[in-house]
């Protein structure tokens, strides 16, 4: 697989930084790659908040730059330090109406203000119009050291290890949220904003509806046993 373009790779503290799911940075920082129809070669760069948010900057430069046949597919790797807000959500699904071509897979590596009801519908409308969203597993965080870190030669092994715990929590809100169901994660600052963190709440509909792999992971329940 060949990459056909990469302009800036970020430094090793950006990507510490930026996706660290316990450091609510304000900065939203996007990595993304592009893959035309069949071609094997995929299109990498990087994007930050200006004045408009990175979703809105990176819409903008792609209709702007690329101008393409609705029967051409395109395929679109966002990986995203927070989730699209609401109003983000909207302007990716108008995009993805104007071209029907384009498929979008968003992974993410903390929930923007989880608790507000429109952006939890904006995610769900996302999700709903065919767009993939997904909290970052190890495996993104290594695809995204490998491919878009300046990493210091030698060390390509070292990239961030985020203990599992904090990923998972992550992904048990995600679920709450693509299910419609209220907020099970709440998260906290103290100590002047030096400490975040993270606490539980969860309802009989959180374990009614959410996956039963999905809350096994997080250890909110234990296997069953059956004995014979």
């Amino acid at each position: 697989m060949a990459v056909l373009r990469l302009l800036r790779r970020i430094e090793p503290w950006e990507f510490y930084i930026s996706y660290d799911p316990k450091e609510l940075c304000k900065e939203t920082c996007l990595l993304y790659e592009i893959k035309w129809g069949m071609s094997w070669k995929i299109w990498r760069s990087s994007g930050k908040n200006t004045t408009n948010h990175v979703e809105i900057n990176f819409i903008e430069k792609f209709t702007s730059e690329r101008h393409f046949h609705s029967s051409v597919s395109c395929s679109i790797t966002w990986f995203l330090s927070w989730s699209p807000c609401w109003g983000c959500s909207q302007a990716i699904r108008e995009f993805l109406s104007q071209h029907p071509g384009v498929t979008l897979v968003i992974y993410v590596s903390r929930l923007f203000q989880h608790m507000d009801q429109q952006n939890r519908q904006g995610l769900r409308d996302l999700v709903n119009s065919g767009v993939t969203i997904q909290i970052m597993r190890a495996s993104e965080y290594y695809h995204c050291w490998r491919n878009f870190v300046n990493y210091p030669p030698g060390e390509e092994a070292q990239w961030p290890r985020h203990p599992p715990l904090w990923l998972m929590l992550y992904a048990l809100e995600l679920h709450c949220i693509i299910l419609g169901l209220p907020p099970c994660l709440k998260i906290s600052r103290r100590q002047q904003n030096r400490l975040i963190f993270f606490r539980l709440h969860l309802q009989n509909c959180h374990y009614q509806m959410i996956p039963r792999h999905i809350l096994l992971a997080t250890g909110l329940i234990q296997p069953s046993v059956t004995w014979r």
